[in-house]
């Protein structure tokens, strides 16, 4: 009851967050599935790629659905990796809210099935990380380009691929030098553009700071 106006106040909602072991953790399915969890912030299996697609059918027939699929390149990373490439897909179940990623770990040229058999979602997004890392999905029936041009060769998220080096123009000017873009992001030196900006934290100097055009912004 409100101690001002008297009226009866609707009951409260108590929120409480599930025990672990039950609700959404996925620890129990990962091992009857015979796999074995990966140390990742989210809930990840590793399956040896000749199992990928058993897994799979296995998950839809829990009611499990494919929301997204990519790809990475462990090439720069610095710590050692089970293999150069792995494709991560992440599954989820609709109903009960239970989210599982599984990982596959390949070496440079080694091919993986696709999941396009089991779920159709599979098609676009295999696509994708056959475009930008050039990982084969047997079994897909359209393995094509989907994002990059056809005369475009290499991969462009493969760590390997060279980055372009043309500046990128904007007005007055001004221009994004990408020698310089990248020592800056590395904090090598104090300015990203090649033109003017800000001080780092803990600079100081006689730059003159950015003035609004005339007329404001063109």
């Amino acid at each position: 009851m409100d101690k001002v106006t008297g009226a009866e106040l609707p009951e409260q909602v108590v929120m409480t967050t599930a025990e672990p072991g039950t609700g959404r953790d996925v620890t129990a399915l990962i091992a009857e599935l015979g796999l074995t969890a990966d140390d990742s912030i989210e809930p990840t299996a590793t399956v040896p790629p000749g199992r990928l697609r058993e897994v799979a059918l296995a998950l839809k027939e829990r009611g499990f659905m494919l929301m997204d699929t990519v790809g990475l390149d462990y090439a720069a990373f610095p710590e050692r990796r089970p293999a150069r490439f792995a494709v991560l897909h992440n599954i989820f179940h609709p109903e009960d809210h239970r989210r599982l990623f599984l990982r596959v770990w390949l070496e440079e040229g080694q091919p993986v099935d696709s999941l396009y058999p089991v779920w159709r979602a599979a098609n676009y997004l295999e696509r994708e990380v056959y475009d930008l890392l050039g990982v084969e999905f047997v079994g897909h029936p359209d393995l094509r380009k989907i994002l990059t041009p056809d005369d475009l060769e290499g991969h462009p998220l493969r760590k390997d691929f060279p980055l372009g080096e043309s500046p990128t123009l904007f007005r007055e000017g001004r221009f994004i030098d990408p020698p310089a873009f990248r020592a800056g992001l590395s904090g090598q030196n104090a300015g990203l553009t090649g033109w003017r900006g800000e001080f780092r934290r803990g600079e100081r100097g006689d730059r003159v700071p950015p003035v609004m055009p005339e007329g404001g912004p063109k």
